[in-house]
């Protein structure tokens, strides 16, 4: 494990910690949104990076679209930006223009500076406090956020988080992910352990409908390309429908590249996975080794409960009291 400062921001100096195996595999993590700012893995052609990121903190402030974050307090989006708990309305912090809350607002916890906890070689304690009423959550919360690289090649998030007045909480990781470096994913081959998905208006937010795949270009029970005839892209929650084996992480995903073999298979405790294929990515600064990030040049796999859970008490609860705890584990394993 090694610490050193990654740059500065006015709340303070932003960290990046390094783990590794003894496989080969690295994964440097910032203490600014919890960020997953690299992650290499062994494959069968050497070590292999398969996740987009940034060289400065001060491109990760102007330009990042929550690349390798971990957006709070509600991940994913809020229709209207307001919800109802115990009969009390809550109006939420939204982006200029924006109808809905995105990602717990303009800064949510992927654009905070979080606490480095204790660390070792292979992992990484990061904490959040988040006060009362920011961004017009309620509720003073206390996220934290634990990164575990397992032999030979696992990436683990834990995270978890107590509140001290009922609130709402979904925390993901929202990595993009590129198995084999090129310019794009659509020849990625996706494999979803989802028989259904919940579809949205044209503003992306559910309409509180959840509708079979079959038949459709939603459709990834058997792995395919991410490419498809129908011209659709995907910025979408499947409902995760494997089987929940006795260590309570259910298969989500399987992602391979065709390129050089490279498998990642995802497993997690949450009832939703959006996958989003960044079909509008264009990210004006360079990326790791001055790679240019355009469309589709990654896509993400976000473990989650559904978009819009506090407007639709039937989708899964997102509701955390106090004495609760929530907790959410994802692995992504590669070989």
């Amino acid at each position: 494990m090694s610490v050193h400062v990654f740059g500065e921001i006015e709340s303070g100096p932003v960290v990046e910690a390094t783990l590794a195996t003894k496989a080969g595999a690295v994964a440097k993590i910032l203490n600014w949104g919890a960020v997953l700012r690299d992650l290499v893995v062994p494959s069968g052609k050497g070590l292999q990076r398969v996740t987009l990121g940034l060289n400065t903190i001060e491109d990760y402030v102007a330009y990042s679209p929550s690349f390798g974050a971990v957006p709070g307090r509600y991940a994913n989006r809020i229709a209207g930006g307001k919800f109802t708990l115990d009969g009390e309305e809550y109006r939420l912090a939204r982006k200029e223009g924006d109808k809905h809350t995105l990602h717990g607002g303009p800064r949510g916890f992927g654009r905070r500076l979080w606490r480095l906890g204790s660390h070792d070689p292979q992992s990484a304690t990061l904490i959040y406090d988040s006060p009362d009423n920011e961004a017009g959550f309620p509720g003073a919360l206390r996220a934290q956020c634990v990164y575990k690289l397992l032999e030979p090649a696992i990436l683990r998030i834990e995270l978890t988080a107590r509140s001290e007045a009922p609130t709402v909480v979904n925390l993901t990781q929202h990595a993009y992910f590129n198995l084999d470096g090129s310019a794009d994913i659509l020849d990625h081959e996706l494999k979803l352990y989802c028989e259904f998905y919940t579809p949205t208006d044209g503003e992306l937010i559910p309409t509180g409908e959840i509708r079979s795949v079959k038949d459709t270009p939603y459709d990834f029970t058997s792995a395919r390309k991410v490419r498809n005839d129908a011209s659709v892209t995907y910025d979408t929650n499947f409902v995760v429908t494997s089987h929940v084996p006795e260590h309570g992480l259910a298969q989500v995903a399987a992602l391979r590249s065709p390129t050089n073999g490279l498998l990642m298979t995802m497993r997690s405790t949450e009832p939703g996975v959006q996958f989003y294929d960044a079909a509008k990515l264009n990210c004006p600064a360079p990326g790791l080794d001055g790679a240019h990030y355009g469309p589709h040049a990654g896509l993400c796999l976000e473990a989650q409960r559904f978009p819009d859970s506090p407007n639709r008490r039937y989708f899964p609860s997102c509701v955390l009291r106090p004495g609760e705890l929530y907790r959410h584990v994802t692995e992504y394993a590669f070989d």
